[in-house]
């Protein structure tokens, strides 16, 4: 396989919701590339929806809002997390540091993706939401980067001593 499909594949898996990077680096990785290559295709790939999504997936929940079922769930999850920041005088002041965080922590459903929905629902202009998700998704990216590369040695380590 080319390399630049190889490099192409990383970056789309990386845009992908859930999958992300932590699916990316390792498939990346599992294709041949580099640690370093399939870190920053991954990468890539997770961060460019992350402003489109905190800017723009607002219009999407209007245009939407105005069928009732999606009405309902829009609606639902706005109200939770306004209501959970306005309770929370904690979690106003620290924000920033939570979405880091919450999209640092290299699980299901934390990520870019899911990150950048909560700053649209907490109403976080892109100046404020942007920094910490990028910065979360360096550190999820360093942390299955290390994992990969554990897995990886490991199971190299056991064929080459069987």
């Amino acid at each position: 396989m080319p390399i630049v499909l190889k490099y192409l594949i990383t970056f789309i898996i990386g845009m992908v919701p859930i999958i992300e990077l932590r699916g990316a680096i390792p498939i990346g990785v599992g294709m041949g590339l580099s640690y370093f290559e399939a870190f920053i295709c991954s990468f890539l790939g997770n961060i460019i929806p992350i402003y489109f999504i905190v800017k723009f997936i607002r219009p999407l929940f209007d245009f939407f809002g105005r069928w009732k079922p999606f009405k309902k769930i829009i609606d639902w999850a706005t109200n939770k997390a306004t209501r959970k920041i306005e309770e929370n005088t904690r979690l106003q002041t620290y924000t920033a540091l939570a979405l880091f965080l919450f999209v640092a922590i290299p699980i299901p459903g934390t990520g870019a993706w899911v990150g950048s929905l909560i700053a649209n629902f907490l109403n976080l202009p892109p100046k404020k939401a942007i920094p910490p998700i990028v910065a979360g998704v360096l550190t999820a990216g360093v942390i299955v980067l290390g994992v990969t590369a554990a897995t990886y040695g490991g199971i190299q380590y056991i064929f080459s001593h069987s």
